[in-house]
This record gives structure tokens, C-alpha cells and sequence, in this order.
């Protein structure tokens, strides 16, 4: 099989990053929406947990059918649902509104992950790793600049202008993938509900995908709690705006450079292994943000952001290893394969989004912390043993 071309591997990766990042759009503007539409902060805080969930919701429900039908006419007709998702918390009158645009741009926005088995599909076997690495670069980096984007859009323009913007972007993206993206003939004709149900199946046969996904949702839950509750933590704390909160996905880009290297390796010395470094070098990030306590204002800013490039390099590094286990397994499931083990993820990164802002309402931001530490060091340990 020949490998796909730079321009080709460059759209599939810079999909997946436009369409995830409209998950992450609301997280530095919070407390702006929250004045704007004076909600609470218990309900400011669903915003991100119903996207989150959502996302949990539509990659169990939604990313199965690109094994049924062809993956590119499933890429369009998500793009043009998300716009409309994304137009409509642009627009929405109060946070009741907002709560259910976020929930249905949760749901949509699992074209992301239609573009991940689409480069595994085209890639030869001896590259799976490196094409799940350079685009999965591209959907992590969606996650963490989409906050740099809409922290300065919203501090300049304000947050419906972001979320108008955004809108507009994927529907540009529609565009790219109608000319640009080759058709993928379906690998199963199972109807809807026999396809569900073979991902139980499915689940029931690899218990490396079971270890692979609880795995990855235990070490999701620390990374979300933390960057579901850092806007208000910088607010409240520092008195900074969405700009600085939304700058912060710099340094947490950094971390989407593990994703090509993490493949590398996986393909190289083992995904096991990969995995367990991953959540080790996550757990010592988050433990080291205890220095905060004894640090002035500018040595805490400047711990956040190394602690930041940690965790994230090890959250990243363990997801690469965990997809290149689990793509193996059946060729013909690969789109299911990846709904379930994203499933477990994104059900952890919506619990630790209400996790964490419960946890940092009641106990401050130690607690954030601890929670971080917990869940790397379970993912750790559950991986070891495995």
C-alpha cells in the first residue's frame, strides 16, 4: 500500500484539529459567558461537562458508522451538523440555550474522529504508528490552541464572535474534504443496531482495549479537571482575563509534540510501555504544581506552564500508544475500535470538567491537584499490571 501524500496526511490532520477544538472553544471564556449571561457558576461549569459529554455520547453513537458507510460522505454531513451546533451557542439567549448548543456541538464533533482510522486506513501496516501520530499532532493541537484562539477573539471581539468564527471554519473544512478526501468503501453492512451491538462484542473479545480505554479515561479525568477549571483558578486568583487563560494552551501544546514521538516509539519498543511513561510523566507533573504554595506570583504562572507541557506530553503520549495498540486488532472495526476506546476518554474528561469545578468551588485549587496526581498514578499502576 502506498502512503498518502504530504497534502492529503496535512488536511486529514488539520480536520481532526478544527473539528476537536470546538470542544475547547468555551473553557478560557467562561467567566466572560458567565457575566454576559449571568449564570451561575454551577451552571457556567455544565458548559464544559455537557460538550465533554456529548462528545462521550456521539464518538459511541456516531463514529461506528464509518465502518458502515463511507467515511467521507460521514466527515460532510457531521461538518455541516457541527456549524450549525457552533452557530447556534453563538447565538443562544441565556444558558439554558447555551447548555444544549454545547451538548449538540459535543455530539457533532466527533468528526474529529472520523479522520484518525481515515489516515490508518490509507497508511501501509509498517506506518500505522506515524500516521496516527501526525494526525492525531493535528488533533492535539486543535485541543490546546483552540484556548490561545478563543481567549484572544473573546478578549478583543467576545465570545459569540468566537463561536460565529468557528462556525465558519468548519464549514471551510467541509469544502476541503469534498475535494480533497478520497472515498472509503464501508467494511461491514451490519445495520445500525446490529453495529452497536457489535461493539459490545467487540469490547467483550480484546481486553487490550478494555485495559487500553479505562486507562485512558482514568488519566483524562486529572487533564480535564484541570483545564475545565483553569480560567476561573487565574480569574480568581491572579485577576487575569480569557487572553491569559486562553495563552496558556501554548504551553500545553508543547505537549502535542509527544504525539509523532510517542507513535515512533510505540511502533518501535511497544505501546505498553509508551502508555505506562506517559501517565508516569503526567502524575509528576501534576505532583510538582504543590510548589505553587511556596513560589511568588510569577515563579507560580511560570510552574503552571512547565507542569502544563508535562502532563499534556503525557496524556498525549499515552493516547498515541493506546491507539496504535488497538488499530491492530481488526482492520474491518477500526472506526468502532477507536469510538470505544475515545468513549472511555471522554467519559473521564467529562468527569473530571464536573469533578473539577465541584472540587475547586469546595476546596480550592490544592484539590485539583490531588486529583491530578490520583488519576495519573491509577492509570500508572491499572497499565503495570495489565
Amino acid at each position: 500500500m502506498k502512503a498518502p501524500s504530504t497534502a492529503l496526511t496535512l488536511l486529514l490532520a488539520t480536520g481532526a484539529g478544527l473539528s476537536v477544538a470546538s470542544l475547547y472553544y468555551s473553557q478560557p471564556m467562561l467567566p466572560g459567558v458567565a457575566q454576559d449571561l449571568q449564570a451561575s457558576d454551577g451552571a457556567i461549569g455544565a458548559v464544559p461537562m455537557l460538550t465533554q459529554l456529548g462528545y462521550a455520547l456521539g464518538i459511541l453513537l456516531l463514529a461506528p458508522l464509518g465502518d458502515r458507510y463511507d467515511r467521507r460522505s460521514v466527515m460532510l454531513i457531521k461538518s455541516v451538523l457541527l456549524a450549525i451546533s457552533l452557530l447556534a451557542s453563538a447565538l443562544a439567549p441565556g444558558i439554558g440555550w447555551l447548555l444544549l448548543a454545547s451538548l449538540c456541538v459535543g455530539l457533532t464533533a466527533t468528526l474529529a474522529q472520523d479522520f484518525v482510522p481515515a489516515a490508518v486506513s490509507l497508511a501501509p501496516v509498517a506506518q500505522r504508528g506515524k500516521a496516527v501520530g501526525t494526525v492525531m499532532t493535528g488533533l492535539l493541537l486543535g485541543i490546546l490552541l483552540s484556548r490561545v484562539v478563543a481567549g484572544a477573539v473573546a478578549q478583543v471581539a467576545g465570545w459569540r464572535t468566537m463561536f460565529g468564527i468557528a462556525a465558519l471554519g468548519v464549514l471551510l473544512l467541509a469544502w476541503a474534504v469534498r475535494g480533497g478526501v478520497p472515498s472509503f468503501p464501508a467494511t461491514t453492512q451490519l445495520g445500525y443496531r446490529a453495529l452497536l451491538a457489535s461493539m459490545l462484542g467487540l469490547w467483550r473479545q480484546y481486553p487490550v482495549l478494555r485495559r487500553a480505554a479505562i486507562a485512558q479515561g482514568v488519566l483524562a479525568l486529572g487533564f480535564s479537571a484541570f483545564w475545565s477549571t483553569l480560567a476561573v483558578m487565574l480569574h480568581t486568583r491572579f485577576g487575569f482575563g480569557s487572553g491569559v487563560a486562553g495563552a496558556f494552551g501554548l504551553a500545553g501544546a508543547a505537549g502535542a509534540l509527544a504525539a509523532p514521538l510517542a507513535g515512533r516509539l510505540a511502533d518501535r519498543r511497544g505501546p505498553r510501555r509508551v502508555a505506562i511513561l506517559g501517565a508516569v510523566l503526567a502524575a509528576v507533573s501534576f505532583a510538582a504544581l504543590a510548589g505553587m504554595a511556596v513560589l511568588p506570583v510569577s515563579g507560580q504562572v511560570l510552574l503552571l506552564v512547565v507542569a502544563a507541557i508535562g502532563f499534556d506530553f503525557g496524556v498525549q503520549a499515552s493516547l498515541i500508544a493506546h491507539q496504535s495498540t488497538i488499530y491492530g486488532l481488526d482492520p474491518n472495526a477500526r472506526s468502532r475500535l477507536n469510538a470505544l476506546l475515545f468513549t472511555g476518554m471522554f467519559i473521564g474528561m467529562s468527569g473530571g470538567a464536573l469533578v473539577g469545578t465541584l472540587a475547586l468551588a469546595q476546596w480550592g485549587w490544592p484539590a485539583i491537584m490531588v486529583i491530578g496526581v490520583l488519576s495519573s498514578v491509577a492509570a500508572a499502576v491499572w497499565r503495570w499490571r495489565s
